[in-house]
């Protein structure tokens, strides 16, 4: 079975309102910022440049969620209750985790972030 994509999922509201907020604690205090994969991925505002750069060279094909917006999409009685952030990865019609949050919060920086995708990815059996 081929990787469909991988799934990013941010412990972070879709709305404008939380946005501001977000980006407001990234920069006034970071150390209480929820998201961990946003910290990585984003700068208070912007995409950071070298994760966009993977992004788009990886040949990955990635989507983006708030949690919110996750569990309106995967909301099911028999769906699975994730603990955000995660990055999820989906075959077909399955989906699985391709790292939880303790494995995201434990990361140390984007470099880290990118090369434990890659190191997934090698060994994924799929």
């Amino acid at each position: 079975m081929a990787l469909n994509k991988l799934i990013f999922v941010y412990n972070a509201h879709s709305n404008t309102k939380h946005g501001l907020l977000d980006a407001a604690k990234k920069i006034l205090s970071p150390s209480t910022y929820d998201c961990k994969l946003c910290a990585l991925t984003y700068g208070p505002i912007l995409e950071r440049k070298k994760w966009k750069k993977f992004r788009k060279e990886s040949g990955i094909s990635m989507d983006f969620l708030h949690k919110d917006e996750c569990e309106k999409q995967f909301k099911s009685k028999f769906a699975q209750q994730y603990k955000y952030p995660v990055i999820l990865i989906q075959n077909h019609y399955e989906l699985d985790i391709f790292m939880n949050a303790k494995q995201i919060n434990s990361l140390e920086n984007l470099p880290t972030l990118i090369k434990e995708i890659e190191k997934r990815l090698k060994n994924n059996p799929n």
